[in-house]
């Protein structure tokens, strides 16, 4: 075991698979000489050479198609989108090839491709480079889409995303990348000074996709959250004193229902919590899948909080997604329901 940041643990995760299978391939804007814009794959260039890990044009089109064409050769590429906001030229490619690819041709290819991107805010990079998309990726059958939120899921889940035979849309929330994160910059809430190092594994160990994590057992309210959101829904339940039981889900699709169900049914209380547009956001599918399979337990209405529905503020990113306040407010009114 080592303490490593979520980057080093992601690089460690591409550097074992590429040890284990020499299928796998790494590319994108920059992944090979420099060792991508936030250097998750710094060194792999130069130990596995440059036709296992290698830099592609700035054409994210151009990039997941040629990944497809290689998954349906037999190779398992693994490809860096450099901002989760760039993936929009790629969308058809994802959506209309990748994610069909095992039904359009009756089982006899397969689509092991893994798709990573930097993603959400909180580093001050504007409305271009703060997205948090994933609710388009769960929209579309086929796919899987994975959020870790601290160093050794990310090794873990990242290792059987490239294990699994269809492809994964693997998104890093980039305000856990770097190790200690205060959410209110100067702001003393040692509650939130949350510290997203982790011991990680030196071995080959993959987490299996679709299975949630309970990360603070309650039993006054369950919050459903993933990626940066986890810690603020730690920090929430800590400042108010609420008994929450904050559930990372780890994996939107597969979702991992099972345990979602029996928190809420144990709780009677449910609030949803992620940095994404309120309106269609992943949070609004979590809500219905709640009321359908928890109606009679609840004992409140179920509370989502969210980004606001306008495009990213820059200038005002850090009121635009949620905090422990914001958290808090809702897991009080929650309780007074």
């Amino acid at each position: 075991m080592a303490q490593m940041t979520m980057i080093e643990a992601l690089r460690d995760a591409h550097d074992v698979a590429m040890e284990k299978d020499d299928r796998v391939v790494v590319y994108g804007e920059d992944v090979g000489y420099f060792g991508g814009v936030f250097r998750v794959t710094a060194g792999l260039q130069k130990k596995y050479g440059k036709s296992r890990c290698f830099d592609a044009p700035i054409n994210e089109a151009g990039i997941v198609g040629t990944a497809i064409g290689m998954a349906a050769y037999g190779l398992r590429p693994v490809i860096e989108i450099q901002f989760a906001d760039y993936v929009y030229p790629a969308i058809d490619q994802i959506v209309s090839e990748a994610a069909r690819l095992r039904h359009r041709s009756a089982g006899d290819f397969t689509c092991p491709i893994v798709i990573r991107m930097p993603t959400g805010g909180g580093i001050f990079g504007g409305q271009t480079h703060s997205q948090s998309p994933e609710a388009f990726f769960t929209h579309s059958s086929g796919l899987k889409t994975v959020v870790p939120s601290n160093p050794s899921d990310a090794k873990g889940l990242l290792l059987a995303a490239i294990e699994d035979p269809d492809p994964v849309i693997f998104l890093e929330p980039k305000r856990l990348y770097n190790g200690p994160f205060d959410g209110y910059h100067d702001r003393p809430v040692t509650s939130w000074k949350k510290h997203p190092l982790g011991d990680v594994s030196d071995g080959y160990e993959p987490i299996p996709l679709g299975k949630a994590a309970i990360r603070r057992e309650g039993s006054d309210v369950t919050v459903l959250a993933y990626g940066t959101m986890v810690y603020v829904a730690e920090a929430a339940a800590e400042e108010t004193g609420v008994d929450a039981e904050v559930i990372d889900l780890r994996t939107l699709l597969p979702l991992d229902l099972e345990t979602i169900v029996a928190s809420v049914e144990k709780t009677g209380r449910c609030v949803i919590v992620h940095e994404a547009t309120k309106t269609s956001g992943f949070g609004a599918e979590l809500m219905s899948i709640v009321q359908e399979n928890c109606f009679y337990h609840l004992e409140a209405p179920i509370i989502r909080v969210t980004g606001w529905d306008t495009p990213y503020p820059h200038a005002q990113e850090w009121n635009y997604f949620p905090g422990p306040e914001r958290v808090g407010e809702a897991l009080k009114k929650c309780m007074e329901d």
